[in-house]
């Protein structure tokens, strides 16, 4: 995929009011799980590839191995022909003397990259070592002339970025990506502490990113790292701006949520008959009478799971009773047909996610089982009175 194509694809996104995502990985299963889940383009870091070796991601920075042979190496062989239809950035050293870095770039565009990017980076380093490398000649300006270089060849660019005056030459150099990269991600924090820490990241975020928009109104403004690492902390980093357009995540998509479903599956198979008795599965699996009647049942089990397809006569199954006497006993008790229960409890839900500015009318109806969004308008007229599109336009004029 070219850059023209990338760009056109990338802004189209805008225009219809979603975000852009970049995911870092270091391995195939992420990358192609990724894509078909609608990642818009893939990075390849080394500290990506260090990671799934267990790994921090400081070991990109270290001389364990060359950066550029280890990236060449794994993701032209595992990553650029498993996912076709989604960019492939690979993230090049700017600054390894045994590269020319102009024939070098050529190489990464014939091997099937759509771009580049800077890491490692220069400029997550202070200090005095910074002082030292940057006296020995390795710079954060050598990245910038990459960027360049990669641009004038046509390459999809995203530029790491650490203060207002990086992004400034980032964007003259042609980035097509500023991302105000905020650090390594955090782990952590909670409460008024995680708050404080998001709110200093935003700040920094909005100032960096009206610099680059200055030189270059055009450029995607992203960001990535720190304290930023679950979709409720890049929700706030979105809220009350247009400035940051989307956000690009490693630890976030990889790591963590490996760790966190790893640990929890392992203590579940070690706990094997100490299972909490309030699971539903557990009691579906073990009996249904044995916890509760067969409404309770069917109420729980709308309750957890409405937003996927909800089959009535396989609840009867479950409950090893007839699909007629479930239906019976259920309009006894609850007074209306389960039918009209699913959809009532469905549209009850919309009308909570309808409160939340950033929801798309389509992505509410998806969120509560319809997919199709003319059906869930219609539902939704027919029980609450008005349109969804009318019911959020009532809900913003009171407020």
């Amino acid at each position: 995929m070219n850059r023209t194509a990338i760009l056109e694809r990338l802004q189209s996104e805008l225009r219809e009011g979603n975000h852009i995502i970049g995911v870092s990985t270091g391995t195939g299963i992420t990358a192609k799980v990724a894509a078909d889940s609608g990642a818009d383009f893939i990075l390849m870091l080394n500290s990506g590839k260090f990671r799934q070796m267990g790994r921090s991601s400081l070991a990109g920075f270290l001389p364990f191995c060359n950066s550029n042979e280890m990236v060449m190496d794994f993701a032209s062989k595992e990553i650029v022909p498993l996912v076709r239809d989604t960019p492939v950035l690979f993230g090049l050293n700017a600054n390894d003397p045994t590269r020319e870095m102009s024939l070098y770039i050529e190489e990464i565009k014939a091997r099937g990259f759509a771009g580049v990017n800077n890491y490692p980076t220069v400029g997550l380093i202070d200090g005095v070592f910074r002082e030292a490398l940057e006296e020995d000649g390795i710079s954060y300006d050598r990245e910038v002339e990459a960027i360049r270089l990669a641009h004038q060849q046509e390459l999809f660019t995203v530029a790491f970025v650490f203060d207002e005056a990086q992004a400034v030459q980032m964007a003259e150099a042609g980035a097509d990506v500023i991302c105000v990269h905020l650090g390594l991600t955090e782990g952590g924090l909670l409460g008024a502490r995680k708050v404080v820490s998001l709110e200093a990241a935003k700040t920094k975020a909005l100032r960096i990113l009206t610099a680059c928009g200055e030189v270059k109104p055009e450029v995607i403004k992203m960001i990535y790292g720190g304290p930023v690492k679950t979709p409720v902390d890049v929700q706030y980093m979105y809220s009350s701006n247009t400035q940051i357009m989307g956000y690009i995540g490693g630890s976030a998509f990889e790591r963590i949520p490996s760790e966190q479903s790893i640990t929890a599956i392992t203590r579940d198979f070690k706990r094997l008959g100490k299972l909490d008795e309030d699971d539903l599965m557990v009691k579906m699996l073990s009996g249904i009478t044995r916890h509760y009647d067969y409404v309770e049942f069917v109420k729980e089990y709308v309750a957890q799971n409405y937003s996927e397809e909800v089959v009535f006569a396989d609840l009867a199954k479950v409950a090893h009773v007839s699909r007629s006497y479930l239906s019976s006993l259920f309009k006894k008790e609850v007074g209306c047909s389960f039918q009209n229960y699913l959809v009532g409890f469905r549209m009850q839900k919309a009308a909570i996610l309808l409160q939340a500015p950033h929801l798309q009318l389509s992505e509410v109806s998806a969120m509560v089982g319809y997919p199709d969004y003319a059906q869930f308008s219609r539902m939704f007229k027919k029980l609450m009175g008005s349109s969804p599109k009318q019911y959020k336009s009532n809900l913003n004029t009171k407020t």
